[in-house]
């Protein structure tokens, strides 16, 4: 059976702390390189799911039940820690799965996702994906490429938190976007605030009034130039370094 050769409209990518751009979407996969057949056979054993912007979609503690494909829109991991202070894992784009590393439904559920935009995900139960590993071979790429991209993610963000200063995290945030969601104009680069400062402050492990302030500096330093709907970046060498 031929796979599936349907071009595949421009997707965002996943935003996580790293120092590699190529790994952001890796295990973005996990339905486009199935057959036609195998794919039907895939959404004939899950559930289409919508959830609005702020939504949960699962929760830190909770029993895992399954994974949640994107299929459209964007979804943002994070841990809660016992004072209510939350750090942000990963945004998660189209293509990428969440609910792991439990894929078959055991266990609890170590951290929690939400929507950040309007979603449609298709969901797989546990037991229902186990069914596919076992019957289709793609399936079972898919779920090891996946979990393999959430492993080096993860080890990633615990590198950068662990040897990183909270200034150096923000300069690489900033550099990801760029890289990731930025557009040249003339002699900078644009990026379009999709996220928020206390979004911000939530992946890169600070305080909004941090953000704030260290935003303010670099604006100051004329690397960055921030309006309502854009970081305007004019140095990214700077941050670079």
């Amino acid at each position: 059976m031929n796979k599936q050769t349907d071009p595949q409209p421009t997707q965002l990518s996943a935003i996580f702390l790293s120092e590699y751009f190529a790994e952001l979407n890796e295990g973005a996969g996990f339905l486009t390189g199935l057959s036609a057949d195998d794919l039907k056979r895939v959404r004939s054993l899950g559930s289409r799911c919508r959830f609005e912007k702020g939504d949960g979609i699962f929760h830190q503690g909770a029993p895992h039940t399954g994974v949640w494909i994107i299929e459209r829109g964007r979804v943002r991991t994070y841990y809660a820690g016992p004072s209510g202070r939350e750090i942000t894992l990963a945004y998660w784009s189209s293509g990428h799965f969440v609910g792991g590393p439990e894929v078959f439904a055991r266990g609890r559920h170590m951290w929690s996702a939400d929507a950040l935009e309007p979603c449609e995900l298709l969901f797989l139960s546990g037991t229902s994906l186990l069914k596919l590993v076992r019957e289709v071979p793609d399936v079972a790429v898919g779920v090891i490429e996946g979990l393999i991209a959430k492993g080096k993610s993860y080890s990633a963000l615990i590198q950068m938190l662990g040897t990183r200063s909270v200034s150096e995290r923000l300069s690489q945030l900033l550099v990801i976007l760029a890289n990731t969601t930025g557009r040249p104009e003339g002699d900078t680069i644009v990026v379009d605030r999709t996220v928020t400062y206390e979004q911000i402050a939530a992946i890169v492990g600070a305080t909004r009034q941090w953000v704030t302030q260290s935003l303010d500096k670099l604006k100051a330093a004329g690397v960055v130039e921030i309006t309502r709907s854009a970081i305007i970046i004019h140095d990214l060498e700077h941050l670079e370094e």
